[in-house]
């Protein structure tokens, strides 16, 4: 009954706050800025990208005549549909290798290591304090024909002449961007396990349950809200990337924001390349939302479970 009463009375001191920030003309001034900034910078543009994909191109020009081709177009055109297929393929695959990569990391840096912790955690996540495109060119370094793999290959005997399929092909995009958003992932999921309260893995423990059963019953859920956002991170991120596909891919490992940018910088179709980037926004929006109601729940068990 106390408890009850405690939580009307909280949830009424919530209600009460969220009312005077409402009536508080200087809490209104304070939110006009970013409101202009949001208007402005992401509002406009989203809204004039979905207007642009309603229009058509007659001989190089835009002709502002509202039509439903672009959207006929790019679900009947295997081009555009089969390579928003594969990006997707390529989003998961990476997502997927990005947490088995940094699961046991993380795990091994917040239970295992005793000293230096904090020096281990850096080191892992180093390869953030270099620049995105020097890092996707080191991946060319390393994969061409006349790079570090190829040539360690010939030395040890095991092929005569550089072979060509490791360099521009989906397994080399994969690669790289595992490695470019793997540390991403490590974050979120670091963080996740350093919330869990040790005494919850030490009881278990007394209570005779064993490593493994610790594991998946304690640790492995608790820290499930940490894996979702990371998943979501690398997911989305490695769905709007194209300059790790434009280096490493070739024409044959093309990702959707490939053909947006080509539609908007080389065939100047403006109203399909819009199209495209909304359909892709929707289905970015749709998986967002997704993840958000499965992070909510495994943060509500959690919670019940703690």
């Amino acid at each position: 009954m106390s408890v009850n009463i405690s939580t009307e009375v909280h949830q009424t001191t919530i209600r009460k706050k969220k009312k005077r920030l409402r009536t508080n003309p200087r809490v209104l001034l304070l939110l006009i800025p970013p409101l202009i900034w949001l208007t402005v910078f992401l509002f406009a543009p989203y809204f004039t990208l979905f207007l642009n994909s309603f229009w058509k191109v007659d001989f190089g020009t835009i002709v502002h005549e509202f039509t439903w081709d672009n959207y006929t177009k790019f679900f009947t055109n295997e081009l555009y549909y089969g390579t928003l297929l594969k990006t997707l393929k390529i989003a998961s695959l990476v997502t997927i290798f990005s947490v088995l990569l940094s699961y046991p990391l993380a795990y091994f840096i917040n239970f295992k290591v005793k000293k230096n912790k904090q020096l281990m955690y850096t080191l892992v996540i180093i390869p953030l304090w270099v620049s995105y495109l020097v890092r996707a060119y080191a991946w060319k370094i390393v994969l061409g024909q006349d790079g570090i793999l190829n040539n360690v290959l010939i030395s040890l005997g095991i092929i005569d002449k550089p072979l060509e399929i490791f360099l521009y092909s989906p397994y080399a995009v994969i690669l790289a961007l595992t490695h470019i958003y793997t540390p991403w992932v490590l974050m979120s999921i670091y963080t996740s396990l350093e919330h869990i309260p040790r005494n919850l893995k030490e009881a278990s423990q007394d209570l005779g349950a064993g490593r493994f059963r610790t594991f998946f019953k304690i640790i492995l859920p608790l820290s499930l809200p940490g894996v979702i956002a990371g998943a979501t991170f690398a997911f989305v991120l490695t769905m709007g990337d194209f300059l790790a596909p434009q280096l490493l891919g070739g024409t044959s490992s093309m990702m959707i924001s490939n053909v947006v940018y080509s539609l908007f910088g080389v065939a100047n179709n403006w109203p399909l390349g819009s199209t495209i980037g909304i359909v892709t926004l929707v289905l970015v929006l749709i998986i967002l939302e997704i993840t958000h109601r499965l992070e909510k729940r495994t943060s509500g068990f959690e919670n019940k479970e703690v």
